[in-house]
This record gives C-alpha cells, structure tokens and sequence, in this order.
C-alpha cells in the first residue's frame, strides 16, 4: 500500500483551488460584502471553516424535500454534512414545514406549555429510558444545566472530559492532551480566565486505567462523555469499555452523563439504546427539533430524587419562582415543542433509521471498494448513519492515535474536491452524514466521487 506524496497533493489543490475560484465566483463575492457586516463575514464564525476560501450561498430556491440544495453560482449540490448533524432530518421535510406553519398561527414563544408537551415528554422517555426531562435551547446549555445539577448533587467541583471529545460552548471541555500528556486548551481556544486546572480533567477515551485513577481521586462530579467521539475523528469505544465507565463512576459516586448530540444518528434511541447504556443524564441537541435550536436532557429516577431534594419542587398552590441557574426565557418555547413531535412521530422514526443505516452502509461498501482497488492505506469507521474516511490503515483508539496519523493536506484536498463535484461533507473531517431524505442516487454521487479523487491521488 502506497500513500499520496506531498507533491501530487499539493499539484490537485493548485488545479482544485482554481476550479473551485471560477465556479464559485458569486459566492465569493457576497462573502466580501458579508465581511462588511459580520464579524467572520457571515453570521456564524464557523461558516469559514470551508475550503476554498469562502462559504458557499446557498439558493433562495424551493425544492423537494432531501438533500440537495444549489448555491446562487447555480451549482447542484448533495448535502452529507447535513449542518453537522443539526440537518439530520433533511431540508423541507413536509410534517415539520407544517408543524412550524401551525404553530406560528397559534403563537411561538408563549412561556406556557402547548398542547404538544404531554405527547413529546412521553415519547422522549420511552425512547431513551431515562425518567424526567427539560429544554434548552442547545445541547451546549443543556450539558451546562447537567454539570450544574451534578456539582449540586455531589458537591464537588471537577468536570472529567475525554481528550478530543466535543460538547458544544462548555468551558471545562475545551481541553485536551497534549502530545507530552499536559493539559492545554483545545483548537486554539482562549482560556479566558477560567480555571481549567480546578475545575477540569482530562483523559484519553479509552483508557480505563486513567479514567479510575482520576475518579479515584474523589472531586469529580461527572464525566461528559460521548458514547463514541465523532468530532476529533472518529472513534470508537473498545470492547468492555462502558462498562467500566459505568461501573467507575457508580463507585466513585460521579454522575455520568452521556451526550448523544452526534450518536443519535445510531438509531432511534441513539447509541445508548442500541448498545444498553445506563447514563444518569442524557444530552440530546441539535437534530430533536429539526435543525430548530433546541435540546433535551433527561434524568434517571435516581437522578431525579436526589436533584429534588437539592432543588425542590414547590407545593402547587405556591409560585415556583427558583431560577435554578439553567434554562433561557426561550428554552421549552411552543415553536420548538411542536416541530420536535413531528421528528420523533414522523421523521426519525424506526423505518427511517433502518433505511438511513443501510444508506450509509452502502457508501461505507463503495467507499471501501474503491480503498481496496487503489491499495491505499486508508480505511472507513461508521457508527450509525455516521460515516468517516481515515487517512491511516489501523481504527484509532483515541485523540492520541487521531493526531498522530492525521494527514491535513489531503483532508483538505478531499473537501476541495468533493465540493467542486457538488458533494458536500461535514468541514471539520472527513464525515459524512445520512437522513431519512438521502436516496441511493445521493449515495452513489458521492462514491463516484470518491472514486475519481482515489484516482487521482494515486496517479
């Protein structure tokens, strides 16, 4: 197996960066407008996190519902990024236009509860199995409201993260590890004055011995895991691996919250149905409400009993008028609530998830075929309808293992490419993503692809 060289790569991002200039011309011009205005030059900073130079503006144009979309250069395009995950229902998926349509005439944001809240709190516990559940408006303040709720409970201080792991704008997770095994801050984030060194700690995911010698120590109130990372790269947990995350921190008496904003595209319990997890809190943003900002985060009965005796419910003849240090005036809003009952009644549902995950297994097959035919050293995860392409022949075991074989040259010679064959793939790596819209055809776009940039590299 031979490996791309340097200098073929860095030949097909000359051409490729050339191509992507002249066919999207227009796009690039309202990004130099949008730099008059906002702050990175369009409304999310995270939007220049595309190769090329500049996002791409998407077509005020009506379409069938699916993932393709065109931008104003009036390029097709086939969406596997899917708004890194907060698309994972699709674009213009009927039952939730309709919902949005209904409830708008009625009011969006009324700070009383709809006629939706009974149907989704009982559907929300019999997915997920955990007991008592609340809003917010992203799964960033809903692990903000569980951190919270555990350092009240346990009364003490320390967050625990997995190195590479990502949950949302919560500052004890923007660390890692370094290669020497310090703690630093992650992508080049400012510590802005917080106390990272008091109130977080870090290991490798993975590493069970770590992992009890930190618990061990007795002043972590939970551990923020995802059940697989899917940000840094794509990793998954090793055999027998939960269970001792489950069994550590029941001994240590340390909260365990789960947070399956990305692995609810395992199924449609998430990863922790599929695989019989325990969490005592459970995170779930992005996706619930159909690309709507919103999230959810459950507790077990357990959980439950202990945050009311920290926080008691008042009698009902009294005004309940603790703010509790969570939640946002628009957290709960009706808006949100009855978009989120036609997601869980009418789009992610059991025949949905099946299709999705044979969709994606079908890319996983050709993507593999084409690896296989090239003899490249390289290889492909997928958790769910989640898939990743890894520049490196062995599954990594974590952000360690992800670091040390990442080639960021010919990741971004990927994207550039893909994009400018209409095939659009999560920006931060290699991911892909399906949804109840995505067809074979969609699919078979993006092997095809793959298959020309296979060629190419290899020539």
């Amino acid at each position: 197996m031979t490996a791309p060289t340097p200098q073929r790569v860095a030949q097909l991002m000359q051409a490729e960066q050339a191509r992507f200039e002249r066919t999207h011309a227009r796009s690039g011009e309202l990004f130099q407008q949008g730099k008059q205005h906002w702050l990175y030059g369009a409304p999310s900073h995270w939007m220049r996190r595309w190769m090329g130079g500049w996002p791409l503006t998407i077509a005020d144009r009506p379409h069938d519902y699916g993932i393709r979309l065109a931008d104003v250069d009036g390029n097709e395009l086939v969406d596997f990024c899917l708004g890194d995950s907060g698309g994972l229902c699709g674009h213009g998926h009927p039952a939730i236009v309709q919902a949005m349509a209904h409830q708008a005439g009625i009011g969006t944001s009324l700070m009383l509860p709809g006629g939706d809240a009974a149907w989704v709190g009982a559907e929300l516990q019999r997915r997920f199995g955990l007991s008592y559940w609340n809003l917010t408006t992203s799964a960033s303040d809903a692990n903000r409201a569980c951190i919270r709720l555990a350092r009240m409970i346990t009364e003490r201080p320390r967050v625990l993260v997995f190195s590479g792991a990502y949950h949302g704008s919560v500052e004890e997770a923007h660390v890692e590890l370094a290669p020497d095994g310090s703690v630093r801050l992650r992508n080049g984030i400012h510590p802005n004055a917080f106390p990272h060194d008091r109130l977080s700690r870090v290991v490798e995911f993975n590493d069970t011995a770590a992992l009890e010698q930190a618990l061990r120590a007795g002043d972590v109130a939970c551990v923020l895991a995802e059940p697989a990372m899917t940000n840094y790269g794509m990793v998954e947990p090793q055999p027998g691996f939960h269970d001792a995350l489950r069994r550590l921190t029941r001994e240590t008496g340390t909260v365990l919250v789960i947070d399956e904003t990305h692995t609810i595209s395992s199924g449609p319990g998430g990863y922790t149905r599929a695989h019989g997890l325990q969490p005592d809190m459970f995170v779930l943003g992005k996706a619930i409400a159909g690309g709507i900002p919103a999230a959810v985060f459950g507790l077990s009965q357990a959980m439950a009993e202990r945050v009311w005796q920290a926080l008691p419910p008042l009698p009902p003849t009294a005004r309940q008028s603790a703010h509790a240090g969570f939640g946002g005036t628009l957290a709960g809003n009706a808006l949100t609530v009855a978009v989120m009952r036609a997601v869980l009644s009418q789009v992610l549902t059991e025949p949905a998830f099946a299709r999705m995950l044979e969709l994606a297994a079908r890319m996983q097959r050709g993507v593999d075929d084409t690896i296989a035919h090239h003899r490249l050293p390289w290889r492909t995860l997928r958790i769910g309808a989640r898939m990743e392409t890894l520049f490196a022949p062995e599954a990594p075991r974590n952000a360690a293992d992800v670091r040390r074989t990442r080639d960021h040259a010919l990741e971004a010679l990927l994207h550039l490419y893909l994009l400018n064959r209409g095939v659009l793939i999560t920006p931060f790596h290699n991911m892909t993503l399906c949804c109840p819209g995505t067809t074979a055809a969609d699919v078979d776009c993006h092997v095809a692809a793959f298959a020309e940039f296979a060629a190419q590299v290899s020539a």
